[in-house]
């Protein structure tokens, strides 16, 4: 077969060699194109729908399966204030043609989440994913949208020091117009004819600056003027006329102090700071709601568990009772009593049956695995058992003086202390008279068509002109030139002006600001209150929560003794009921209490781990405990470059 396919290669290597090339390299790029293709066509039809929510769906790869990245790193849950500036994508001057058509739109525009089809309300990802406790808490944490919307408070208080910020932006002002009046002449010496007619061009320019530093405000105003007229007392016309002004409005008494113009940017900060504290425990109150949900799903599973075995164990008797009622060994009521408990158990199966699928829908929208982006997301199934062995340090002291430095709350109210303090320190300034000094300084120039103007009984000397109203001459100023000419004569500074002034202002009673000083120092005194007793409050917690969880250990050995102890009873219950030392009610009363006693232990064993998590989040370490790394942001970070100064 070889050597029939190179038989007719030999008479025409050159041409027959070239096809081949051909043939191979137009294969070779089919080959490629396919290669290419299979690619993209998976990946078309694996790319997960679009989110007709809008609510994000957490990390996931390009399969739909979870990323394996944000399983095993910890979350770092700190905000910082650079995170604010994605919400600042249409504020630029290039946004504003955009923003004018938007808002000239008649187009209705509807929110993400009132879209939602009727499909996307029947879809369920059916898959289950096994998750250790940390798994599922680091997996909420990305994607339950309760905490995303509490981790934008502390952007909403950096945007509120922006704001305050803003006071010390400069304010640039600019004014064009053109403002022409044509009025009816009232003297002949006024107008050539019966109109007199006047038209002035203005073009304006201010910036204005409050100081950081000392609370006064800056100004430069920059003021032309162009005018022109047909009335003869006016002897330059056309005219122009430039001022540059400067001028500081400065307090001395009230509103002036050391950074005293920053005091609103420090509230701002400090309402800034509270709220990541806020945010840090709202973070830790929602891992411990998920920590809770979690050992729910594990308790309602081994309870489920416990009740499948108590129905089989039953099930079991009524079929022995069965046959020996029936072979004459056993009377009709022993049947009765085992079918009645096995009636009970399957009720009790039910209802086990229903608390667990509670408890996982309740895991499951806690962690909110969604990589498909359906309706119900995946189901969570707890991979992490208790561990009554892990041991746990219970020191009352350590604990107490952890919750003083790590719990969130008392820092926020620590925070609110200090804001408190400055609510003091501003309403005192408050008292003081009003002392303001008003400094300006300006220089301006006139410049323009310069006419000759009647003498009016000048001396001849100060003739300069030939004009129409004296055969010999009248008088025409020095200010002949163009608008150029007028900037360079206003900067030799010869004309100018400048004021000194002092205002004073005291109120003789002052009544509203005492009582507002008042009220400032009622708040700080109420504020510190509540930090005690939100302080003797966390005391409380912390000390139920060693209590409980001490409690919970010494209850976990005592059932699973108990537990020990039911099992063993039941089983000699159990050989004695066979030879017929014992009847059917004995042996259901040793299966209930072994029934009993492992829903206790399973229950104290879910207590137990419960009480760790309750006593990490009583003192403030349930963030450390998983890793998790948080930590506050200073808001003066964000200082901008025009507060300066």
């Amino acid at each position: 077969m070889l050597e029939g396919i190179e038989r007719p290669l030999v008479p025409a290597a050159g041409k027959t060699l070239a096809s081949l090339r051909r043939r191979m390299a137009m294969i070779t790029m089919i080959l490629l194109t396919l290669l290419w293709v299979q690619p993209a066509i998976v990946q078309c039809q694996s790319a997960p729908r679009s989110n007709p929510t809008g609510v994000p769906s957490g990390p996931a790869s390009a399969n739909g399966a979870v990323s394996t990245m944000a399983l095993q790193n910890p979350p770092n849950v700190s905000v910082k204030p650079s995170d604010a500036d994605s919400f600042h994508v249409d504020d630029t001057a290039l946004a504003i043609p955009r923003v004018l058509m938007h808002q000239w739109s008649m187009a209705e525009q509807i929110a993400p989440e009132a879209v939602v089809s009727e499909p996307y309300l029947h879809s369920a990802d059916l898959e289950t994913m096994p998750l250790t406790l940390k798994e599922a808490i680091y997996l909420a944490i990305e994607n339950n949208p309760n905490v995303k919307a509490s981790q934008l408070d502390p952007l909403a208080g950096t945007e509120a020091v922006r704001m305050a910020y803003g006071a010390f932006d400069p304010d640039f002002i600019a004014t064009a117009d053109l403002i022409k009046s044509v009025v009816p002449a009232q003297s002949p010496l006024v107008a050539r004819n019966d109109r007199l007619s006047t038209k002035n061009y203005d073009w304006n320019f201010g910036l204005n600056k409050v100081l950081a530093s000392t609370n006064g405000t800056l100004s430069l105003l920059f003021d032309n003027d162009h005018l022109v007229t047909n009335n003869f007392f006016v002897t330059i016309n056309p005219s122009y006329t430039s001022s540059l002004t400067m001028a500081l409005v400065q307090p001395l008494l009230r509103n002036f102090g050391m950074s005293f113009a920053t005091l609103n940017v420090r509230l701002a900060q400090s309402g800034q700071v509270q709220s990541q504290w806020d945010y840090a425990q709202n973070l830790q109150n929602f891992i411990r709601q998920v920590a809770n949900d979690y050992w729910n799903v594990v308790l309602t599973e081994e309870n489920l568990r416990v009740a499948d075995a108590a129905l089989k164990f039953n099930q079991d008797l009524v079929r022995q009772n069965s046959i020996s009622v029936k072979v004459g060994m056993l009377a009709p009521i022993e049947l009765q009593e085992a079918r009645s408990a096995a009636a009970t158990s399957e009720a009790n199966t039910y209802s086990a049956e229903a608390a667990f699928k509670t408890a996982r829908e309740v895991l499951r929208e806690d962690v909110m695995v969604n990589p498909n982006r359906t309706f119900l997301p995946r189901r969570i199934v707890p991979a992490d058992r208790p561990n009554p062995a892990e041991p746990v340090e219970v020191e009352e002291e350590r604990s107490l003086e952890l919750s003083v430095a790590y719990r969130p709350a008392l820092a926020a109210m620590r925070e609110a202390v200090r804001t408190s303090e400055y609510q003091i320190e501003f309403q005192r300034n408050q008292l003081l008279p009003s002392l303001n000094f008003i400094g300006q300084f300006g220089v301006n120039a006139l410049g323009g068509n310069t006419l000759c103007g009647p003498a009016f009984g000048l001396p001849a000397s100060s003739l300069n002109c030939v004009g129409p109203f004296e055969p010999t001459g009248g008088i025409a100023l020095p200010f002949n030139g163009n608008y150029a000419t007028v900037l360079n004569r206003m900067f030799g500074t010869r004309f100018y002006n400048y004021v000194a002034q002092l205002t004073f202002e005291m109120p003789l009673d002052n009544a509203p600001i005492r009582a507002t000083l008042a009220q400032a120092k009622i708040a700080y005194s109420q504020t510190r209150m509540q930090y005690r007793n939100e302080l003797s409050r966390v005391v409380v917690e912390v000390e139920n929560s060693l209590a409980n969880l001490t409690g919970a250990i010494r209850r976990e050995r005592a059932t699973r003794a108990a537990t020990e102890y039911a099992r063993q009873s039941l089983h000699d219950e159990n050989v004695r009921f066979r030879v017929g030392m014992a009847t059917t009610h004995d042996l259901l009363q040793y299966q209930n209490a072994l029934v009993t006693a492992e829903g206790q232990e399973v229950q104290a064993e879910v207590d137990l781990e419960n009480a760790k998590i309750a006593l990490r989040h009583s003192d403030g370490t349930l963030l450390q405990s998983f890793q998790i790394h948080f930590q506050i942001s200073n808001p003066r970070e964000s200082k901008p470059w025009y507060a300066l100064f």
